[in-house]
This record gives structure tokens, C-alpha cells and sequence, in this order.
């Protein structure tokens, strides 16, 4: 008899007992994340992370007020919820984009300025999106985490909804904990930029102008390079000073880089530490959404702005190059093709503009000049979010 009993608590306590329906959903979303890491090679490096992180969060196991074995990531004391800790206070977004800027090259941006201008027109998307999020019924705080996911820069997201959406009380307003459906949100669109860009940037642009020629960039001196993160550092966080974790990281790894007598920490930033933390980052806000917590209606509603404002970010970015070009002379306009990189997907949007540019003519490369946008769309997202801090926190 104490045999028979035994088994039956053993299958009480086994997962086979406790699965949900939410938890199979979940477990087949994170299967498909993995597959079309593997498949198709959509963001790899952030997908499998966060696919993996779906199915570990997403083993059903018996927990009560009596017995909890500790293991989930909303479980105190479990090793998942120690390192969900970077997530929940803001610790691993500074950190990657400290590694961002050690392996960006802000050359084709300071050799054409003017382009910096895509990369502000892209952010129309988050405003967008944060009306959006209003008129669907989320309060103040919570629809300007939401609204981040049209600059598609995952670690911003986790940033401002670790801020404005985690659960407490922001100036006074109570919010939902909403950081797991808005960082998945936002790395799933950022992986699909090579699906969502491509008919936008079709739809807006004529043959004739996705054939435009840009003047090849000017070389950069390499006292630029080192001038360029230590006054941007100060203008942008001087101008948005509730951005200074992430832009501060961002040129200080940049000035890492372009100093020249710091290759080992730049090497590091670069390399080591930002794959180090890619890992825990995509496999905690992975194991984040938990089917009690991540299946709701309101994640749905999050998804489907997510999308909206990707799309709309991406025409932004299109549609003000063709403004711009309303201005300059023949030789100087630019392939509209190039303003879907505004949105802060690096170097993925970057990579669509040139794949794009050269679908119309074998022999337009418009790489280098994506970057420019590309990466102003970086610090244009993060701008965003301290400016949307300052006011509500």
C-alpha cells in the first residue's frame, strides 16, 4: 500500500499532474522560437536564449504555501530568481549596450550628420504606440513601456518596463508587471525584421527611388572617432539625463574602442561580457512568462501593438527620407531604402536596406550608409525612454 501511495504522490508531484494548457501553449511558442532560430537564422543569439527560457519557465511543478521546491523564476530564493534580479532592477540592459558601443563604428554617421534625422523619424513609432496602449485601456506608465517597442531595441524595452511597468507603484500609480510580454514583444519583432521591413519599404518607394546613388561616405579622422562618444555622452544625456545608464555605457564602450589604448576592455565589452549577459538575459525574460502570468489578454494586446508600431516605425523612417530628399539637390538625395534602419534593430535593419537596395541594382551597396540611421536609431530610442522616465517617475 505505501508502495502504490508513493507513486501516486510521486505523479502528484511531477509536471505530467500540473501541466496546464497554458503551459503546452508556451512550450510550443518557445519551440517555434527555437526552430526559427535554427531554421531560418531569425536573431539566434537572442532567440534560442529565449526560447529555452520559455520552456524552463514554462515546467509545470506543484507549489503551495506549504511546499515550493524553489525553482521558478518567480520562486524566492531560486537561482532563477536571483538572476531575473539583473532584469527586474535595470542591470543587464547597460551592460550590453556597453558592448554595443565597443563593437559600433559610428563612422557613416559623423561623416554624414544629416542622416541622424532618420534615425529621430523612426521613434514615431513609440509615440504611436504609447497612444495606442492608452486608448486600449493601460495607464500612463505602463503604455510608455509599451510604446518603447516601436523603437525595437530590446534592451531599452527591458530597461523603461523594469522603470515603468514592474509591478509596484510609479508617482503614485499602480502598474502590472508587464517587463516579460514587453521584452518578448520587442526581441520577436526585432528577429523578424528581415519579414516585416522588406514589403514596407516596397510599398513607399518607387522603382526610381530605391535605384538613388549615394556619395560614398567621407573618411573619418581618427580624432572624431574619439570626439564623438564624449560629446555625445554629454549633449544627449544633458538634453535626457534619466538616459544616462544606457547612453553613458553606450559611449563609454565606444570610447573604448576608438581611444586605441584600450583594446583588451574593448575586446572584453565586446565580446565576453555582452555574450555573457545576451545568455542570462534571453533565458530569465524567457523563463519570465510563466502561462499564469504571460497568457493574458493584455500580453495579446501588447503583441499586436508591438506590431503596429514596428510597421510604423519603419515607414517613418521611409517616408521622411523621401521629405528629406523634397530639399536637397540631385546629387546629394538619399535612397529612401535607408529610413527603415531608424528603428534601433543593429545591424539587422541595416543589413534589410542594403539587401533591398540591391534587389533594384546589383551594384548599390547601401550598407554603410544604413549604419548612419541604424545606429542613431539607438540613441534615439534611449533618448526616448529617459524623457518618458522624466516625466513620469
Amino acid at each position: 500500500m505505501n508502495a502504490i501511495e508513493g507513486i501516486i504522490r510521486f505523479f502528484e508531484y511531477s509536471g505530467f499532474a500540473n501541466a496546464t494548457p497554458g503551459n503546452l501553449i508556451m512550450i510550443l511558442i518557445g519551440l517555434i522560437f527555437i526552430f526559427l532560430a535554427i531554421k531560418y537564422e531569425y536573431e539566434p543569439l537572442l532567440l534560442i536564449p529565449i526560447g529555452t527560457g520559455i520552456l524552463i519557465g514554462n515546467i509545470p511543478f506543484f507549489s503551495s504555501e506549504e511546499i515550493s521546491f524553489q525553482i521558478g523564476i518567480y520562486e524566492k530564493g531560486s537561482v532563477l530568481n536571483y538572476l531575473y534580479y539583473g532584469v527586474t532592477r535595470g542591470i543587464y540592459p547597460p551592460l550590453i549596450f556597453l558592448g554595443i558601443g565597443a563593437m559600433t563604428d559610428f563612422s557613416s554617421l559623423i561623416s554624414n550628420p544629416k542622416l541622424i534625422l532618420l534615425g529621430a523619424a523612426a521613434q514615431i513609432g513609440i509615440f504611436v504606440t504609447l497612444i495606442g496602449a492608452l486608448i486600449l485601456g493601460f495607464n500612463l506608465p505602463e503604455a510608455a513601456a509599451i510604446g518603447i517597442i516601436g523603437g525595437a531595441d530590446g534592451p531599452t524595452a527591458i530597461f523603461l518596463s523594469s522603470r515603468l511597468a514592474n509591478g509596484g507603484l510609479v508617482n503614485g500609480i499602480q502598474t502590472q508587471n508587464l517587463i516579460g510580454p514587453i521584452a518578448i514583444a520587442a526581441y520577436s519583432y526585432m528577429a523578424l525584421v528581415p519579414v516585416i521591413q522588406p514589403p514596407v519599404m516596397r510599398l513607399l518607394t518607387s522603382k526610381k527611388e530605391r535605384l538613388i546613388r549615394m556619395k560614398p561616405p567621407r573618411a573619418v579622422s581618427r580624432l572624431e572617432k574619439i570626439m564623438f562618444p564624449i560629446v555625445g555622452l554629454l549633449l544627449t544625456t544633458f538634453i535626457s539625463p534619466g538616459a544616462l545608464p544606457l547612453l553613458g555605457m553606450l559611449f563609454f564602450g565606444n570610447l573604448l574602442k576608438e581611444s586605441g589604448v584600450t583594446r583588451r576592455l574593448a575586446d572584453t565589452a565586446k565580446s565576453s561580457l555582452i555574450d555573457i549577459v545576451t545568455i542570462i538575459l534571453g533565458l530569465t525574460v524567457g523563463a519570465s512568462t510563466q502561462a499564469s502570468v504571460f497568457l493574458t489578454p493584455k500580453s495579446i494586446m501588447i503583441f499586436a501593438l508591438g506590431a503596429i508600431s514596428f510597421i510604423i516605425a519603419s515607414a517613418g523612417g521611409v517616408l521622411f527620407a523621401k521629405f528629406m530628399n523634397l530639399f536637397l539637390k540631385p546629387e546629394n538625395k538619399i535612397n529612401p531604402l535607408i529610413g527603415s534602419a531608424g528603428v534601433s534593430a543593429v545591424p539587422d535593419s541595416a543589413r534589410v536596406s542594403e539587401m533591398e537596395g540591391l534587389k533594384s541594382d546589383p551594384n548599390n551597396h547601401l550598407l554603410m550608409h544604413a549604419m548612419a540611421p541604424n545606429v542613431a536609431g539607438v540613441i534615439g530610442s534611449a533618448v526616448a525612454a529617459g524623457i518618458l522616465m522624466s516625466f513620469l517617475m
